[in-house]
C-alpha cells in the first residue's frame, strides 16, 4: 500500500546511499529528488519544494548540519522537516537538537525505519502547515468580525461570533520492503541503530 503522497529531497554524497533511500521511498509512493551534497541542496530546494528533507553529516562543500542552519534561517524554507541520516556522534546530534532538526536515524538503517520516520515527518510538515493557514483564516476572521461588530454597535445591538475549525489528518503506511538493504556502518548513535522523531513544532 502507499505511504503518504509528498516529495522528499535525499541529500548525501555517497550515490549508493541515496539510491537505496530513493528505492525504499519510492516503493512507498513518494516522489524523490536527490542531491549529492548541502551546497547543492540548497540550489535546489525553492525549485524542488520537498515536504521532508533527508541529510548527511559528513559531505563535501556544505555539511548536514550547516546545510540545516541554512534551512532553518531561510523564511522559504524554515519549517521543511529534517532528517539526518548518517552515524552521528552525540556531539552532532546535540548540534542538530540545537538547530531544529526534526528527526534523526542512524546508519546503519533498517529500511522501516526510515519509511516510518519519513512518514511522520510528512505528516507533522502537513499539520504545520494547516497550523499556519488556520492562523491566516483566523486573524481575517477576526478582521472582519471586528469590522461587523462596529457597524452593529453603532445600532446599539450585540453580535455573536463563532469559528470551528477541524483538522483531521490520517497517516497510513505499511511498509513490505527487504531488510536486507540495510546500509552497512560502524558508528552508531547511543550505541544502537534506530530513529528518534523529535515531536512537531
Amino acid at each position: 500500500m502507499p505511504g503518504l503522497p509528498g516529495r522528499i529531497l535525499v541529500v548525501d554524497d555517497n550515490k549508493v546511499i541515496r539510491q537505496l533511500i530513493r528505492v525504499n521511498l519510492e516503493l512507498e509512493g513518494y516522489e524523490v529528488v536527490t542531491a549529492a551534497d548541502g551546497a547543492e541542496c540548497l540550489d535546489v530546494v525553492h525549485h524542488v519544494r520537498p515536504d521532508v528533507v533527508t541529510l548527511d553529516v559528513v559531505m563535501p562543500r556544505l555539511n548536514g548540519l550547516h546545510t540545516a542552519a541554512r534551512l532553518r534561517s531561510d523564511p522559504r524554507t524554515w519549517d521543511i522537516p529534517i532528517a539526518i541520516i548518517s552515524a552521528c556522534t552525540q556531539v552532532e546530534v546535540d548540534s542538530g537538537d540545537s538547530l531544529g532538526v526534526d528527526a534523526f536515524l542512524a546508519k546503519p538503517f533498517e529500511p522501516t525505519e526510515l519509511v516510518r520516520t519519513v512518514g511522520e515527518l510528512v505528516r507533522q510538515g502537513r499539520e504545520r502547515g494547516s497550523g499556519r493557514e488556520d492562523e491566516v483564516e483566523g486573524e481575517a476572521g477576526a478582521a472582519g468580525v471586528a469590522g461587523a461588530g462596529h457597524g452593529v454597535m453603532a445600532s446599539g445591538g450585540l453580535m455573536d461570533a463563532h469559528a470551528h475549525v477541524d483538522v483531521d489528518v490520517a497517516v497510513d503506511a505499511e511498509v513490505d520492503v527487504d531488510a536486507g538493504l540495510g546500509v552497512d556502518g560502524d558508528v552508531e548513535v547511543e550505541g544502537g541503530s534506530g530513529s528518534v522523531v523529535r515531536p512537531g513544532g
